[in-house]
């Protein structure tokens, strides 16, 4: 989607760390990467002020047992806290144990949580002459900084519970003794500030709930995760792999592509029946645009950019740009608007290695991306189309969008008035749809409101997929976009930045661990194996195969292996095949195929139906897109 990713994340940041520190603190708030941002304790609610002191307790026992550790940081985080260790050998589950008793114990005793603050240059030589070489240069950092603004260093503040202390903002609970339910759950490598040239760490991940049902809660919900985990499921499946020849970049087998055309066309015919213009654009763009557009300033460290003839090109990291080069061609009328064009370009964006994840975050994708050029009076019925079409779109997967709106930040370019009305209109509309929504403060794009999309999947994990943003400002002025109005006069049209599905990858990535791999018999990658007894029911089975694909069930295997029938119905089952027909003797002489539905229970009464009526139902069920 069109959106300046560098400035906006940086404006989003500043907003909720505004937002946070209102509630908790009256520090000013860390900048991205900074030495005040490793003091800070990550600890926005009241549960992650639990987090952060666990972490505390954790980083006591770890130098309880390895005195010469060296510390790193140690926040609050999503379900949990970690703390960074320099540690002179490799951590073992055994250790895992040992820490987690020695925490037991510091919570059993009940210490208090005491700040302490002190001068600054005695904060450096207690740090110092504990020998905490990192905890160094963090003040280090703040003393240079604020050196640069020509004020004195900082008071700094430490935590101390029991006889450990550590240099912190805080928050934390009043006492070891209110720290929850608590798990040390794995140990993984880390960086020294997340540099790949600095020391190597050990990082130790922890979760601690209020109460004991929630954290076997979490329990049940990690190992859960786990089993669903579509990387897993994804070579299980034969649906995708990962090669190093291409990092974060998906091969797509045979079963794969089939689900990814399956979720790309029915978004095609939502977008036919809505009346949009599919276009395609080159993956390689000549600098001049980026620059134009404001991504060459903000957004080329995250761009693959290609020297050709000494003249630097990029491949897209997005697709809205170019969209306005087809918007140009024609001189547009009011008449011509709603014009949307609709894009599935191919877009790459040059991510760390040590953040992909699967399908989740990788380097190359495409997104279901639309570009809607309307007037200003079409704001109001654009978006609430755009609503139904949500509302269309997650139907098919049982799923119920959440909607978030993102409101003027405080480095918004425009005029504050043009803010104000766009912003109206969209929270009218927003009431209208009757989805769940909520207001986000200040965490509009820097040229536009947004709309983002949240789902909540079969875990409860929430998913953001996409966004919706209405630019009055970037496309249309950075571009010099026209149409002639009623009066004969040029305005400037309004530009309609949409994704449902968001990236294809990703949406596949979540959806496949959403129905751990079961996916509903309309997208499934094989939606029926017929099952042929013997050899001698064979070209049976064919003819069959053939009935329901002219039915519409385009997915129907024969397997016309020699392994027995109980085998293969265990093969079947293993790829999560929604349907198994069965086809003996007497089957073939009715024309009928018994029928196994996935996850039936071994002594689950089996149906025998007619070829034809087995071919009606399977094909209502995909044409409906029933969940079954």
């Amino acid at each position: 989607m069109a959106e300046d990713k560098a400035q906006a994340a940086a404006i989003a940041v500043e907003a909720a760390d505004q937002a946070a520190n209102e509630e908790d603190l009256s520090f000013e708030a860390p900048t991205r990467g900074s030495a005040e941002e490793l003091l800070d304790a990550g600890a926005h609610a009241p549960i992650d002020a639990m987090r952060h002191s666990a972490a505390h307790v954790m980083a006591e026992a770890v130098l309880d047992l390895f005195p010469g550790a060296k510390l790193g940081i140690g926040p609050a985080i999503a379900d949990g806290f970690y703390y960074d260790f320099q540690l002179p050998r490799a951590l073992t589950p055994a250790d895992l144990e040992a820490i987690e008793q020695r925490m037991r114990a510091s919570v059993k005793a009940d210490h208090s949580f005491v700040r302490e603050e002190l001068p600054f240059d005695d904060a450096r030589s207690r740090v110092e002459g504990e020998g905490q070489s990192f905890k160094v240069e963090i003040l280090d950092d703040l003393r240079a900084r604020a050196e640069a603004a020509g004020e004195p260093p900082p008071v700094t503040s430490f935590y101390a519970h029991g006889s450990f202390h550590d240099l912190c903002r805080g928050p934390h609970v009043p006492s070891t003794g209110k720290i929850g339910p608590f798990k040390l759950l794995a140990v993984s490598g880390a960086y020294w500030r997340g540099d790949q040239s600095r020391d190597a760490l050990q990082r130790i991940y922890g979760t601690v709930w209020e109460t004991d049902e929630e954290l076997h809660q979490f329990i049940w919900r990690r190992e859960e995760a786990k089993k669903r985990d579509h990387r897993r499921l994804g070579v299980q499946l034969d649906l995708f792999s990962f090669h190093d020849v291409s990092p974060g970049s998906a091969f797509w087998h045979p079963k794969g592509w089939r689900l990814y055309q399956t979720l790309r066309n029915a978004m095609r015919e939502l977008q036919d029946r809505r009346g949009y213009d599919e276009v395609y654009t080159p993956p390689l763009v000549h600098q001049k645009l980026w620059q134009q557009s404001g991504h060459w300033d903000f957004y080329r460290d995250n761009m693959y950019l290609v020297d050709v003839e000494g003249t630097w090109f990029s491949l897209k990291p997005m697709n809205c740009p170019e969209s306005t080069y087809i918007y140009k061609t024609q001189l547009r009328s009011y008449r011509d608007l709603p014009l949307r064009l609709a894009e599935y370009g191919v877009l790459h964006r040059n991510e760390l290695s040590g953040v992909l994840s699967g399908l989740t975050r990788v380097r190359h994708f495409v997104t279901d991306d639309a570009h809607i050029y309307v007037r200003p009076d079409q704001i109001g019925a654009e978006i609430e189309a755009l609503m139904g079409e949500i509302r269309e779109a997650y139907s098919w997967f049982g799923l119920t969008p959440t909607l978030t709106f993102g409101t003027r930040p405080d480095k918004a370019l425009g005029d504050p008035a043009i803010w104000d009305e766009t912003e109206a209109i969209m929270r009218a509309e927003l009431d209208r749809s009757g989805l769940e929504y909520r207001v986000k403060e200040k965490d509009g794009a820097f040229y536009a409101p947004k709309i983002d999309i949240q789902i909540t999947d079969a875990l409860g994990r929430e998913w953001q997929t996409a966004t919706i943003q209405v630019d009055r400002l970037m496309l249309p002025e950075r571009f010099d976009l026209w149409y002639i109005d009623d009066q004969g006069r040029q305005q400037r049209p309004v530009a309609i930045h949409r994704a449902i599905y968001g990236s294809l990858e990703r949406f596949i990535g979540v959806l496949t661990e959403h129905f751990a791999g079961a996916f509903p018999l309309w997208c499934a990658p094989v939606q029926a194996v017929v099952i042929p007894i013997a050899d001698r029911h064979v070209d049976a089975a064919k003819e069959l195969a053939g009935e329901l694909r002219a039915a519409g069930v385009r997915f129907v295997d024969v397997d016309a292996s020699d392994n027995r029938m109980q085998n293969k119905i265990r093969l079947a089952q293993g790829q999560k095949v929604p349907y198994m027909l069965i086809l003996g003797d007497r089957e073939v002489e009715a024309r009928s195929a018994t029928v196994r539905k996935r996850g039936a229970a071994k002594e689950a009464p089996q149906e025998t139906l007619s070829w034809s009526d087995l071919a009606w139902r399977l094909g209502e069920e995909v044409r409906s897109r029933s969940l079954g």
